[in-house]
């Protein structure tokens, strides 16, 4: 019961915590960074949304470079902290503007990645990764 309750943290776990959470999330806002990739790469007229006024193209571009190569240097862990900023905008810009007038079910999803990739901006990829493989080889 003790070891339960503890408080105590085990830099193990908690990069273990912190390669699931990294692999996951980014993992997860793949399923929505490929369709657009999809859509990116079959060409045409482009329809979609325009939420900044950057106009449907640029959008489009913006969040195929976040949900999408964004998320696979996250699942890798490189260049984490630099990667989960274009994502954090995205959910950001989906959350208070491209759903800023629907009710809170609507914006939780966004909110929560917003929320998770905010976390690893403040603690980083951890150790098993290769922002941590590469900074070991450069000492």
């Amino acid at each position: 019961m003790k070891r339960i309750f503890s408080t105590e943290l085990n830099s193990t776990q908690v990069n273990f915590a912190l390669l699931l959470l990294r692999v996951f999330a980014a993992a997860f806002m793949l399923t929505h960074g490929i369709p657009k990739f999809s859509k990116l790469l079959a060409g045409g007229e482009i329809q979609f949304g325009d939420p900044i006024g950057l106009g449907p193209a640029v959008s489009l571009g913006l969040a195929v470079f976040a949900e999408f190569a964004c998320s696979v240097l996250i699942i890798f862990g490189l260049g984490t902290r630099l990667a989960v900023v274009p994502q954090m905008v995205t959910m950001f810009v989906a959350a208070f503007i491209a759903h800023g007038a629907d009710p809170f079910g609507k914006k939780e999803l966004a909110l929560i990645y917003l929320l998770i990739f905010t976390v690893l901006l403040l603690t980083g990829s951890g150790k098993y990764s290769l922002d941590h493989i590469l900074l070991q080889q450069k000492k």
